[in-house]
């Protein structure tokens, strides 16, 4: 059986590792912490928050909803809520739209330099 190389190892990310990762200030996370109930990132003896891969995809959807899509916290809360499987899908979906969008303007400046 060959080694999936493409796995991330890591356990646990530090506040700071998953707001680089989103691409919002470490504040932003702690308040979402507050307004939503099913964002619990583990913490230590000394309070240090540790979160996880599934805490990072939750973050991803609570992103979609807020910043991307423009919902208000309580119509984002509303929406994880009623339909919890439809937001991860299409959180997944923009996810990878968002990734071909970068390789098509890769693959532009490539393209104009060649020409």
């Amino acid at each position: 059986m060959a080694l999936n190389t493409e796995k991330n190892l890591k356990l646990f990310y530090s506040i700071k590792e998953v707001a680089e990762i989103i691409g919002v200030n470490e504040s932003l996370l702690r308040y979402w912490e507050k307004e939503f109930p099913q964002l619990k990132p583990k913490t230590g003896a000394n309070r240090v928050r540790q979160y996880t891969e599934k805490d990072i995809e939750q973050i991803k959807v609570i992103y979609n909803l807020v910043k991307v899509r423009g919902f208000k916290i309580s119509a984002a809360k509303k929406m994880i809520h009623a339909n919890r499987q439809g937001v991860d899908k299409s959180a997944d979906v923009l996810e990878t739209l968002i990734s071909i969008r970068d390789q098509l303007q890769d693959l532009k400046a490539q393209f104009g330099q060649i020409v």
